[in-house]
């Protein structure tokens, strides 16, 4: 492990368009091979340059869909054939969804919950054993990092399907992290309030206004790789949020359900 305790080895993205996915391995990319795992992997031309600017020693984009658990094994496999030591796997991918449609459509709720939850849950346990399998001796097992939301700390009317993928996958985290004490391997679980970025532009165009404590995405990406090269297990993205939503937990239910839509 390096002196920033950041495992040695390369950095694998899964999420190659996620915007914050990107700022996070940018900080993390000099001097490393960084693999970057998309739907299309041939229209990351813009990511790559992005990172070989950086200065990446190498990006190699790979075909990646999420939604498609039953390949992740196998994606796996070839990860760690064609390129050998992780010492970071991004955790990015994951849709907002239409909440409005969700309610009418439970097709599209199902659609949410299966990239933003199972999908997640099911290249999260690959990823350990992947891991698991590395010579601790070459500079520590690797490490991984997830994204949750304050959106899943209490859920809300306005995005209750999204909001509950994050509270699944808080908690799913937070047992997963537990399971890999004394392994070696590092998990990360960052907790961002409102995003303002590509994934929430479309939300804001249709007039709602980004929530109190917003970040960007390089801003985001910022706290998580402090946190990271730290040994953090969990950062709350601003810190203020933690001391907030603790409070928000206590609310009376009658009017947490008043929260404007």
């Amino acid at each position: 492990m390096t002196a920033d305790r950041i495992p040695d080895g390369a950095v694998l993205l899964l999420g190659g368009r996620s915007e914050v996915g990107l700022e996070v391995v940018r900080r993390i990319a000099p001097g490393r091979d960084v693999i970057l795992a998309a739907r299309r992997p041939e229209h990351l031309d813009v990511q790559i340059a992005t990172l070989r600017e950086v200065g990446a020693t190498g990006v190699f984009p790979i075909e990646f869909d999420a939604d498609r658990t039953e390949r992740h094994a196998a994606f796996l496999d070839e990860v760690a054939d064609r390129f050998g030591r992780i010492g970071v796997a991004v955790v990015a991918f994951g849709i907002l969804g239409d909440q409005a449609r969700a309610e009418a459509d439970p097709a599209h709720a199902v659609q949410i919950a299966q990239t933003d939850y199972v999908a997640q849950v099911s290249i999260l346990l690959g990823l350990a054993k992947l891991l698991r399998d590395q010579d601790p001796r070459a500079g520590g097992r690797g490490a991984i990092v997830a994204f949750s939301s304050v959106a899943g700390v209490r859920v809300r009317k306005a995005n209750f399907v999204y909001g509950s993928t994050k509270a699944g996958l808080d908690g799913f985290v937070q047992g997963f992290t537990d399971s890999l004490h004394g392994t070696g391997i590092q998990v990360l679980l960052a907790r961002p309030g409102f995003i303002v970025g590509a994934m929430t532009r479309e939300l804001m165009a249709s007039g709602v206004k980004p929530a109190p404590f917003s970040r960007t995405a390089p801003e985001v990406a910022e706290a998580t790789v402090h946190a990271l090269r730290r040994g953090r297990r969990v950062v709350w993205i601003p810190p203020v949020l933690r001391p907030l939503y603790a409070a928000l937990r206590y609310v009376p239910q009658a009017v947490w359900r008043r929260m404007p839509r």
